[in-house]
């Protein structure tokens, strides 16, 4: 059987950075505190446990003291840096560069928006880490939508300014704005896209991904997915993959991986 790895297979550049970071640290001897999971990969997290790296929750934050505490890629509202301060806790801030410039944009417009009216919609999954990040540097005064039963809390009339998480789909994100467009076309508003301004903010990384991805699967019998079971971003590129070769299967460990997939299969 020929077997290939996609070239492009691994954790995103904020990931890397994040493990990265946390791996000098420890290897150098510091004791390092992670809130929540560096990277949503068990087999990762071991490793890195392995080393000293221990992670904590939000409700063990507030009784954290003198200590280091690595933010991960994801990103953190302020509320974690204010009881960071407050703790004696220093900061080590691996917060993805992009994720970063997401949360000042985001920011920004929620602060020139309530000028005239505005609504800062935010496409993305509930509970997850970066939306609860983005969400706070708006003081929560933002619409969470995840799909198309959610655009009922949004007035159409309106002005709607969309950002995404930055790990969603792309096509799916273009949908829930046509939604939003059509909606407010529906309100009476001959030029929707004056009261719709849509933000690219899904990384291009993920983004640029999709198409490729679907170029792969395409040309394999079968496709062996390996990502943890909690990842958003490789729930996404997993569901591009089976979209595009039904025989793709997800796994995150070796012991997963059952022979009689590859019957009769000539290429993975």
């Amino acid at each position: 059987m020929i077997v290939e790895t996609d070239s492009l297979s691994g954790f995103c550049f904020g990931v890397r950075n994040a493990v990265e970071i946390a791996e000098k640290a420890l290897r150098a001897g510091e004791e390092i505190y992670c809130l929540g999971l560096i990277v949503h990969n068990e087999a990762e997290i071991s490793r890195l446990v392995a080393l000293g790296l221990k992670m904590i929750d939000h409700e063990q934050l507030e009784r954290l003291k003198n200590s280091r505490l690595l933010i991960r890629a994801h990103g953190e509202p302020p509320e974690t840096y204010r009881i960071a301060e407050r703790n004696n806790i220093t900061i080590i801030d691996a917060t993805c560069p992009i994720v970063k410039k997401l949360q000042a944009r985001i920011r920004k417009t929620w602060l020139e928006s309530r000028e005239n009216g505005g609504q800062v919609v935010i496409y993305g999954k509930p509970g997850h880490a970066e939306v609860i990040g983005l969400l706070g540097h708006i003081n929560n005064d933002g619409i969470l939508v995840s799909g198309p039963d959610d655009l009922s809390g949004i007035d159409f009339t309106r002005p709607v300014m969309l950002f995404s998480q930055t790990t969603m789909s792309v096509q799916e994100y273009g949908r829930i704005a046509q939604l939003i467009r059509d909606n407010i076309t529906e309100c009476g508003i001959t030029d929707p896209d004056k009261s719709l301004k849509v933000h690219n903010t899904i990384c291009a990384q993920v983004s640029g991904r999709e198409s490729q991805l679907r170029t792969f699967a395409r040309k394999h019998d079968i496709i062996i997915f390996v990502s943890g079971k909690y990842s958003s971003n490789g729930k996404l590129l997993y569901s591009v993959c089976k979209s595009a070769n039904p025989d793709s299967w997800f796994v995150s460990s070796p012991g997963e991986i059952e022979r009689s997939w590859f019957e009769g299969k000539k290429s993975a």
